[in-house]
């Protein structure tokens, strides 16, 4: 397999966790988002939305979007599972990775917050927006699982929802937030700290790093 990537977008480290966890290796070819490499005519042919990740298998397989490609993964692996065999809880757990990956993660990515700079706004403008939306979003999250045990999002095991949260609370870091507001979500973290599935995924650990 081949995982299309970059260092630092979220969607990409939730795919290489993915592939971690279930033992898979991939070749790792990397576009560079802000030299706007994902936007090259010969990338454009493989996925024409110019997004990262994007995984090739055998044959003629190219899937993109990474909640699709993870599920992909789940299904043709299926040790460890990423998702509960409960109908009820695996729809909970598909709603919390994609209120990160959805509706959070999309309005404070590289390509909005160019956007906005190209509409002059100033740096702190932007960041503030960014900073906004994770707050806003990882407070829902924390209230999404609050009841639950844990240690992960749900339950004792990782499953999507840890592979969206772990990326994002990156990023909410880097923009300036304080996750200290968010004790549940930190609990989760912590629990896939003790994975070197996580660990080898996270994006200072891969060959493009900077």
């Amino acid at each position: 397999m081949k995982l299309h990537g970059y260092f630092r977008s979220s969607a990409s480290y939730r795919v290489r966790i993915a592939l971690n966890l279930k033992g898979l290796s991939a070749e790792h070819l990397s576009h560079h988002l802000r030299k706007g490499e994902q936007r090259a005519p010969e990338y454009l042919a493989i996925n024409p939305q110019g997004l990262v990740p994007t995984l090739q298998g055998d044959g003629d397989i190219v899937l993109t979007q990474s909640l699709a490609i993870i599920e992909w993964l789940d299904e043709t692996h299926l040790q460890p599972p990423l998702l509960p065999k409960d109908p009820l809880r695996r729809a909970q757990v598909r709603a919390f990775a994609q209120a990160i990956a959805c509706d959070l993660h999309p309005v404070q990515n590289l390509k909005v917050l160019a956007h906005l700079r190209e509409l002059g706004l100033s740096e702190e403008q932007v960041t503030g927006w960014a900073a906004w939306a994770n707050r806003e979003g990882l407070s829902a999250c924390e209230k999404l699982i609050a009841g639950e045990a844990g240690p992960f999002c749900f339950g004792d095991a990782p499953t999507i929802a840890d592979l969206c949260l772990v990326p994002q609370l990156a990023n909410a870091r880097r923009f300036g937030v304080d996750v200290a507001a968010f004790p549940r979500l930190l609990k989760a973290e912590a629990a896939t700290k003790q994975l070197k599935a996580f660990a080898d995924a996270a994006p200072e650990r891969q060959p493009d790093a900077e």
